[in-house]
């Protein structure tokens, strides 16, 4: 009878093609979250598909040579990268359960026998050596899934995780940009800076020269020393958010502050695209975006694992087979006296005292109901943050255009004014006024322009290009 029951079980569960619990199917999102981008009507876009390597239509070879350094050696990617050899380990673990389980044992040791344990019997001594050994083979018949949903389960959870990675990648390439923008953008508004104040000395020493000879009062002199030494003082600041950017872009790389290459710190050119962004559409941007796959395969994973537990209520059946050797003292280890064999199935059943399984399969959906949710609210989440990195960018750049407007005509208003004044038209807090417009307007349309520049980074950021 026993013959007849393993190949029947063998059999069985190789014809098996369910599992018990539920069969994962992706949710799809509303016909809406893949229609195209509300905020792509601007010029400064063009709905073609989202270009991966996106630091790239920078064409900015410094650039594109920091990227690929953090790439490679960001201490955050070498984590992630870490995290998902550690899951796919976990997956080949999960996998192996489909195997047999192979265990070989040996031993020899030697023993004394008590009087009680031997009695008067002269065949057996009180002292002896003791051999063990043998094979043994077990393998679980997987006839209600709960092997394969563990494997199920196990793959999302990989798949999760290199998701995970992806999204670490994306966000240190995009402050690898953002470190960078701020750099040269902090190069110019040390230029702004200081123009303003060249400019500024150059006012103090025509107004000293009135003063000297009588055409102009002290207290204008002073008035414009004042101006030029406000402006100056902004310069140190500047300095040190450009000094702090260039000891965060050499972290992101994976230096040490002193390794930064000296290029980078004379980068005074803030690049930009040399033509409009392309953003391709909401479907898209939801197969590509990480923290989109990471919800969708954790979903499936928490959905597989309601299998795992499901499978509990049914039977476990576990084929085993052993044989070895067993030998007392001069006995043959390889003679037939001393050989041993074993094989049949092993059934295990919890029944009827059920409820903690229950309660264990309530658990696993309400995981997965979480996860549902959870991956609903990364949807929404992912439309609403690229729809609003494309609106802050479009408004960035109309801004932009309007602070460039306002600082030509200052410079206009600056140039009147001074000559007015040299005809001895208009009083000096009137130039005054208009270098001070001016130099507002100067430094405006620089914060302006690194405004702009990190709401284009964060427009890359939110699209998720190069991590097909």
């Amino acid at each position: 009878m026993t013959f007849r029951m393993i190949p029947l079980l063998v059999g069985t569960s190789l014809l098996a093609a369910c599992a018990v619990g539920p069969d994962y199917k992706a949710p799809h999102p509303a016909a809406v979250a893949t229609a195209p981008f509300a905020g792509a009507d601007s010029p400064a876009f063009t709905r073609d598909a989202a270009q991966d390597r996106w630091w790239t239509l920078y064409n900015d070879p410094i650039l594109t040579r920091m990227v690929e350094d953090a790439l490679r050696a960001n201490t955050d990617i070498r984590v992630a990268a870490a995290r998902v050899e550690r899951a796919r380990a976990l997956l080949r673990d999960a996998k192996s359960a489909r195997l047999p389980t192979t265990t070989i044992d040996a031993s020899a040791q030697r023993e004394r026998f008590s009087s009680v344990q031997t009695g008067t019997s002269t065949s057996y001594p009180r002292e002896a050596w003791y051999y063990d050994g043998g094979l043994s083979l077990s393998y679980e018949v997987d006839l209600f899934g709960r092997v394969r949903r563990g494997v199920e389960a196990a793959h999302g959870d990989a798949q999760a995780t290199e998701a995970d990675a992806d999204a670490v990648r994306l966000a240190v390439v995009a402050d690898t940009v953002r470190a960078y923008l701020d750099v040269t953008t902090s190069a110019q508004r040390l230029k702004v800076a200081q123009d303003t104040v060249d400019l500024l000395d150059q006012s103090i020493r025509i107004t000293g020269a009135r003063v000297d000879v009588g055409r102009s009062d002290r207290l204008d002199l002073i008035r414009v020393q004042a101006l030029r030494d406000q402006q100056a003082a902004t310069i140190p600041q500047i300095a040190a958010d450009r000094q702090s950017a260039l000891l965060r872009l050499a972290t992101l790389t994976g230096r040490a502050p002193q390794d930064l290459p000296s290029d980078v710190a004379q980068q005074v050119n803030t690049p930009s695209p040399a033509k409009p962004i392309p953003v391709g559409d909401g479907a898209a941007l939801l197969a590509r975006r990480p923290d989109v796959r990471a919800a969708e395969r954790r979903l499936a994973a928490d959905t597989a694992r309601i299998g795992v537990v499901t499978a509990d209520l049914y039977p476990h059946i576990t084929l085993g087979a052993s044989g070895g050797s067993t030998a007392l003292g001069g006995m043959d280890v390889l003679g037939a006296e001393s050989s041993r064999w074993a094989f049949g199935p092993l059934i295990s059943w919890t029944f009827p005292n059920i409820a903690a399984v229950k309660a264990r399969i309530a658990a696993a959906r309400a995981d997965s109901a979480a996860s549902l949710a959870t991956f609903d609210g990364t949807v929404l989440n992912a439309l609403e943050e690229t729809e609003r990195a494309l609106s802050n960018y479009a408004h960035a750049q109309q801004r932009v255009v309007t602070l460039a407007q306002a600082r030509d005509e200052a410079q206009r208003a600056a140039r009147i004014s001074l000559a007015r004044q040299r005809e001895g038209r208009i009083d000096f807090l009137t130039v005054l006024d208009a270098e001070r417009t001016l130099a507002q307007a100067e430094a405006d349309l620089v914060a302006g322009r690194r405004d702009a520049a990190f709401a284009q980074v964060d427009v890359f950021r939110a699209l998720a290009g190069g991590w097909s």
